[in-house]
């Protein structure tokens, strides 16, 4: 995301950015061409690219389930589990934009409700008339399907469970839950490509006759929106519900204890979506944000940088931080929230008073 300028073949001319209260001056054209850059690379490096290596992992987890179905031992369970942690490390990351096809067609609700609802899960697995096909996981409760149940039957209640503990039912149940999710995963990627459900297109449209997205400006609020909101969703309720209760039963991911990595990679994938990547660096908010107010991108580094590392001072998994390492965990919930209130009270307004089209 260097920008250089060639002198012309004689003379160099030095363009010095004039400063006023703050505000860095650019040429209007630099700045266009670059907004334009960052609309199609957040599609194709930012939303599309995260789409399609979830998609890829969650190959890889169906693939690992089948084969502990058929060879329940503890390394295949261990593999499984591995599985399960790298989809839910891509899947944390693309929590930093949940709008379009993942929130409009409930791809998140469908995937990441959470707590368990053990009560039910123990019934669903006793009756025997439920054949635990992957029609039946479509038609169950928002809580009985997607990452956690099948987390639950991975680790079981404590954390602790073995290959030996699988019933026949549980690996009926577990093998159905990763093909729906697979599917799932699939149909998510497939909602933003051209081949299928097309949302990009409203996306890369933006200004330019999309219906969704009248002007440029609203699809550059819609994606701080997403930033902002995961920060609350970490923030406001995946943290601080359960620390306020001190409940560990309503702690997201406890029986893998995989908690803090979850908090920290939403926290991340929002910083992602800044810079304008998923894994391939491109052209984003800060791009623009640079051009126009580098004081204001240097105060929303800072507050990126000091969410994400402050999780490092939780040292237990969350559901035991709450009981023991509390000052640790308001201090994060204090530096996620601070990044949000500068996200909500000085990148949109940045992006309304610069990106009028």
């Amino acid at each position: 995301m260097k920008k250089i300028i060639l002198s012309g073949l004689f003379a160099v001319t030095i363009f010095v950015a004039c400063k006023k209260s703050g505000v860095d001056e650019t040429p209007m054209e630099d700045f266009n061409a670059k907004k334009d850059v960052g609309i199609t690379d957040f599609v194709n490096k930012v939303a599309i690219a995260g789409y399609t290596e979830l998609k890829i992992k969650a190959d890889v987890l169906n693939n690992s389930i089948i084969t502990l179905n058929a060879t329940t031992t503890d390394a295949n369970l261990t593999a499984s589990k591995n599985a399960w942690r790298d989809m839910r490390s891509t899947w944390e990351r693309c929590e930093g934009y949940l709008f379009g096809p993942v929130e409009d067609d409930n791809y998140d609700p469908e995937t990441d409700t959470w707590p368990v609802d053990y009560v039910a899960m123990n019934a669903l697995l006793a009756d025997n008339t439920h054949a635990l096909d992957v029609t039946d996981i479509n038609s169950l409760q928002l809580s009985l399907k997607g990452y956690h149940p099948i987390e639950y039957m991975l680790w079981g209640q404590n954390g602790n469970k073995t290959a030996a503990q699988f019933t026949a039912r549980q690996k009926l149940y577990m093998v159905s839950l990763s093909a729906h999710l697979q599917q799932k995963a699939t149909a998510l990627k497939n909602s933003w490509l051209p081949t299928g459900g097309n949302y990009s297109a409203a996306v890369l449209n933006a200004g330019k006759g999309s219906t969704l997205f009248v002007k440029k400006q609203d699809a550059y609020i819609s994606i701080a929106n997403g930033m902002s909101d995961i920060c609350g969703e970490v923030g406001d309720g995946k943290m601080k519900e359960p620390f306020d209760a001190m409940d560990p039963n309503i702690v997201e991911s406890p029986f893998s204890g995989n908690s803090i990595p979850d908090f920290q990679k939403n926290i991340t994938g929002a910083y992602n979506v800044y810079l304008g990547k998923f894994n391939e660096d491109g052209a984003g908010l800060e791009d623009l944000v640079k051009m126009k107010n580098s004081a204001l991108d240097a105060e929303l580094q800072s507050k990126f940088n000091a969410a994400i590392s402050s999780f490092n001072s939780i040292t237990v998994p969350f559901e035991k931080a709450i009981f023991t390492q509390r000052v640790q965990c308001q201090n994060t919930m204090n530096a996620i929230n601070a990044l949000a209130t500068v996200i909500d009270t000085k990148l949109k307004p940045f992006i309304i008073q610069n990106i009028t089209d």
